[in-house]
């Protein structure tokens, strides 16, 4: 990924973020159907918005990761499903059926066909854009760590938690994993967690030292374990290789839905265009101005660096 020199370290608000909601059946959260696989399936993604348009509605992949894609009661909340709702609902397609799955299987399950588009605050780096296209950047935010409470071992940041030969918690599949092993955390002292629940439970168990994950999903997990005895670090740029590492999100299509995810990019940066309607949107999630991607980071440089 590219120096970005244009971006400082973000702080992220520590005020009580409630929780909205977005469109969708609880009998739709399920596995689709073969049927529906073989309709909108990868060998016919170069007329997909055509078709996604017909048919009205749109299959999302998401993996419970509050606040970037989760449900709430149900229904399916959070930055991603708010932005996405908000722009295919402007292309078209009002409705998002989602399908729940781990955040390790949402790339196999987009290119197998059971859904169209991954909504889940996915991080762009250029393994995966190897395998799928991404989306211009929906936002950015920097990497934290949660502690157990005082911070006993006296930690900052990745490299704090190698110098001292600590275990480092990190969600299965996420770059956390790639920051910590190029800060010098061995393989031996990270342990990887199904979700978030799982991180901060391993951390009060003393499974794990710390947990690594982005800022702003670290304090959304310790808001929803209130009295927990946990507590989230300052938020720090992680390195590769002396690259500054920023964790740009977006959406997630097929290789040959080119066409959809163009018309998605076009009204996502009226949204990223626009703080003010997109901190409208996604600012009951703790997305406030400093999350919004700059307009000179874009998909092609991250997926090249």
């Amino acid at each position: 990924m590219k120096h970005l020199p244009s971006l400082d370290r973000r702080r992220f608000l520590t005020r009580s973020l409630g929780i909205g909601t977005l469109i969708a059946a609880p009998a739709l959260l399920g596995a689709c159907t073969r049927t529906e696989i073989g309709a909108n399936g990868p060998g016919g993604d170069a007329d997909l918005l055509a078709r996604l348009r017909k048919q009205g509605h749109v299959r999302v992949g998401f993996a419970g990761e509050a606040p970037y894609g989760f449900q709430d009661g149900g229904e399916l909340a959070g930055e991603a499903p708010t932005l996405h709702r908000e722009i295919f609902t402007a292309l078209g397609i009002p409705e998002l059926r989602p399908t729940l799955t781990e955040f390790g299987a949402l790339i196999p399950g987009l290119l197998a066909g059971r859904f169209d588009v991954v909504s889940a605050g996915m991080a762009i780096t250029p393994e995966r854009c190897a395998k799928v296209a991404f989306s211009e950047p929906e936002f950015v935010s920097p990497t934290a760590l949660m502690v157990r409470e005082g911070n006993p071992k006296g930690l900052s940041d990745l490299t704090s938690c190698a110098a001292k030969g600590i275990r480092v918690g990190v969600l299965t599949a996420a770059v956390e994993g790639g920051y910590a092993k190029a800060a010098g955390v061995p393989d031996g002292a990270l342990v990887t967690v199904g979700k978030q629940q799982d991180g901060l439970d391993a951390l009060l168990a003393g499974r794990i030292d710390a947990f690594a994950l982005t800022g702003i999903s670290l304090r959304w997990l310790a808001r929803t374990n209130r009295g927990a005895a946990v507590q989230v670090l300052e938020p720090f740029v992680p390195e590769i290789d002396g690259v500054e590492q920023y964790s740009p999100g977006g959406a997630v299509f097929r290789p040959g839905a080119t066409t959809l995810r163009d018309a998605f990019n076009a009204e996502l940066i009226k949204i990223t265009g626009d703080p003010g309607r997109y901190v409208g949107l996604i600012g009951k999630y703790g997305f406030t101005e400093r999350e919004v991607p700059p307009r000179t980071l874009r998909t092609t440089d991250l997926c090249t660096a």
